[in-house]
């Protein structure tokens, strides 16, 4: 069991070596560029839909 410095300076030791790692990317270009074109437009409709929402009460007065 470790303790005291030891426990801290493993700590440091594997916090430096996660810090080097690269987060992984899987998708190629175009599958990226899909990917992005595809969320941004489920954005759009849920912000369109936040609108209509918004919008609705003001129409009932």
């Amino acid at each position: 069991m470790t303790r005291g410095n030891q426990r801290d300076q493993d700590r440091i030791k594997s916090q430096k070596k996660a810090s080097k790692k690269k987060a992984a990317n899987t998708l190629s270009g175009t599958q990226f560029q899909q990917k992005k074109e595809s969320d941004a437009d489920i954005m759009r409709k849920k912000q369109e839909k936040a609108n209509a929402a918004k919008a609705a009460p003001d129409q009932k007065k």
